[in-house]
């Protein structure tokens, strides 16, 4: 039996090896679709034919108007008509008997700012020294390079005993809802993995994240007189200063060492140089514990406000604002005995030969959806990258062929699996 596996291991690393430079010309495709926020359906499409290649059918899933209603989903940025979440399914030769997996990954990738500031420019994706350089290389289209490197491998000694479905999703960057409007239409299986970059370690957790805007309300006057005005600009750092504090507050009280990060992602304020502003508008997003609730962080962010607006006359009287505006994201955790994890440290071991580390974030994936609303086991494995929302963000191409052969050995063995093992 050892020497069958070990066949099987070498048969499969063989053909990785052979398959690279198809994985890493499909990662270039991905990477060159700016697949930014309402511009995601090139990329899917790139998808979409390297699925059909492998023999997947594929599925255009809509994503309800009406999801922004549903408890577990993020605020809208805007309308989903003519966007969908795409789903490709594998039948098995014993389906329903033999384990089903289902893997998951966005494709909508975050601005590349200042362009200029790219060595290479950002949807030009070039390789440099072992790295491809581009927007979402990393985060995460090196991660769908890696899964179909792997799944073109686990073909190639035979077909899955179980389904086999691959969810591409939009939105992961800022609702989730991409993803949620898949779970709520019943695409599942009995585990399920997320290729985000995770160095090759296994992520099981994350925190709470919630995004808000914050308003805030100032009187116009001339720079000449500025004193006879309020400048929102000042009033509005006073409530960055009041969030950061219940966020110290929230890191002092964790036991296992979590930090809930405050981050002003976007500041808008003035129409003239020579004016004081008549408002401001932060974007925020507040990392929250991990057994809180949406409508919990929500409360103590709008209590921090008001504690940060003190006894000012002005606040008192022009209160700020706040509202939500993107994630109302659970935290999440994977239980340490699930066979999942085991199977796919397993397989890394048997790859690699050692464990890897299970670790945890302090942002959000997608993961949460299926622990927390399909009740499906659910892990983060994923290549080596840097740069994440940053300049010259690169996925390392060596990484997407080591974890090719991690996740190779663990979809064979897992879909070739009874149910009732799981």
């Amino acid at each position: 039996m050892d020497q069958t596996v070990a066949q099987i291991g070498a048969k499969l690393d063989r053909r990785i090896a052979a398959d690279a430079e198809w994985a890493f010309a499909l990662l270039e495709r991905l990477v060159a679709q700016a697949s930014l926020l309402g511009a995601e359906a090139g990329a899917q499409g790139v998808l979409a034919e390297a699925c059909e290649e492998l023999g997947f059918g594929v599925e255009w899933l809509p994503i309800p108007e009406d999801i922004g209603e549903d408890p577990a989903a993020g605020v809208p940025s805007g309308l989903y008509a003519g966007r969908s979440t795409l789903v490709a399914r594998l039948p098995g030769t014993r389906p329903g008997q033999a384990r089903s997996l289902l893997v998951n990954g966005h494709l909508d990738v975050v601005p590349a700012g200042d362009a200029d500031a790219w060595a290479h420019p950002p949807f030009t994706p070039t390789r440099v020294g072992g790295w491809l350089v581009g927007r979402g290389a990393g985060d995460m289209k090196g991660g769908w390079a890696m899964a179909l490197l792997a799944i073109a491998a686990m073909l190639s000694v035979g077909r899955p005993a179980g389904d086999l479905t691959l969810v591409g999703a939009i939105e992961e960057e800022c609702t989730g809802n991409g993803t949620l409007a898949s779970v709520r239409a019943g695409v599942g299986a009995d585990a399920v993995v997320l290729p985000e970059p995770t160095d090759l370690d296994l992520l099981v957790s994350g925190l709470g994240v919630l995004w808000v805007d914050v308003l805030v309300r100032g009187r116009p006057a001339h720079a000449e007189v500025a004193s006879d005005g309020i400048d929102p600009t000042e009033v509005a750092w006073s409530i960055v200063r009041g969030l950061r504090a219940m966020a110290a507050g929230w890191d002092d009280a964790a036991a296992d060492g979590a930090r809930h990060h405050v981050n002003v992602g976007t500041f808008a304020a003035g129409e003239w140089p020579s004016s004081v502003p008549a408002r401001a508008r932060l974007g925020v997003r507040i990392g929250f514990p991990a057994d809180w609730t949406p409508v919990q962080a929500e409360d103590a962010v709008r209590a921090a406000v008001t504690r940060a607006s003190g006894d000012d006359p002005w606040l008192l009287e022009h209160p700020p604002v706040v509202r939500l505006s993107g994630f109302r994201a659970e935290g999440y955790a994977l239980d340490g005995g699930a066979p999942l994890l085991d199977a796919l440290a397993g397989a890394h071991e048997d790859a690699h030969g050692s464990r890897p580390r299970v670790v945890g974030t302090n942002g959000t994936t997608d993961a949460r959806f299926y622990l927390n609303q399909a009740g499906t086991p659910a892990v983060c494995f994923g290549p080596r990258m840097r740069g994440m929302h940053a300049m010259d963000e690169a996925v390392e191409l060596q990484s997407i062929v080591d974890g090719a052969r991690t996740l190779a050995r663990f979809m064979t063995g897992w879909l070739q699996s009874d149910r009732a093992a799981a």
